[in-house]
Order: structure tokens, then sequence, then C-alpha cells
């Protein structure tokens, strides 16, 4: 099985409003992978979710042994924990239901563990991935002519 790291990080000018999204795949071989991007009208907790989703859609062809690296609890737990309860409950009282059920496509044929990093702890990665996806927010915000901010 194929092996990639995963930082994530997800960002939103106002809650709701503008938000960002980046995650960094980091491969054996030490190759690395950027995926960014933005999107009006959302929330911190979609764009977290969001880098994940965007992430893994971009691997290589395989099935990976992924690490998913993220400083949203709501996001760790959700992967490690909660997933399988709000799957057999229909997604009732669920927040995001599009993106988790997308996330469950995407990640069907791996296998996934999220671990939880301190955000703005220097954690070099976390760290990138805040910064470039708060720079995506802005940049779409900017775009549109200050819409989210």
């Amino acid at each position: 099985m194929k092996r990639v790291k995963i930082y994530t990080d997800g960002a939103c000018l106002n809650n709701p409003g503008t938000g960002g999204y980046c995650a960094l795949l980091k491969y054996p071989n030490r190759k690395q992978r950027l995926v960014k991007g933005a999107e009006l009208d959302t929330t911190n907790n979609r764009m977290e979710l969001k880098a994940i989703i965007e992430a893994i859609k971009a691997l290589p062809r395989g099935i990976y042994k992924i690490e998913v690296y993220s400083d949203s609890m709501i996001t760790v737990r959700g992967i490690n924990e909660w997933l399988p309860k709000w799957v057999s409950q229909s997604f009732k009282k669920t927040k995001n239901v599009d993106l988790w059920q997308e996330y469950l496509n995407v990640s069907r044929p791996h296998q996934v563990k999220a671990r939880w990093v301190k955000a703005h702890n220097g954690h070099p990665e976390n760290e990138l991935c805040d910064k470039l996806a708060r720079e995506e927010a802005i940049g779409l915000s900017k775009r549109f002519r200050g819409v989210g901010i």
C-alpha cells in the first residue's frame, strides 16, 4: 500500500464568508504537491474538510495509507470517530453533509487516519497551509471586490 501524509488547513475571512483551503501532500520519496483553492459564502469547517477531499482527489492512481494532519478537532474526530454513526443515522443533524458524503466517496478505497495538530504553534506544514489557505481566501475576495471581508 502506498503511503502519503497530507497536511491541511482551511480559512474563512468571515464565518460564513469567503474561504480558502490548502493541502500539502508529502510522499515517502520526498516529492510534494500543493492543492489549494477558495470558495465564496462558506465556513472554516467546510474549508477544512474541502482541503482533505481535494488532496485525496489529487492523489495519483493507487490505494493509499493516508495520514491527515489537521488543526480542526471537528474534522479529525469526524474522520476517526463520528462518521460511522453519522452514516448509520443518515447524517441526521450533521452539518456539511454534502462534503462528508464526498469525503466518504473519495476516501473509500484508502485507509485514512486523521491526526490533530495545534494551530499557530510553529508546526511548519500547518503554518504553510494556514498561510496559503488565507491567501486563497483573500485573493478570491479581492476578485469579487470585498465579498466576504
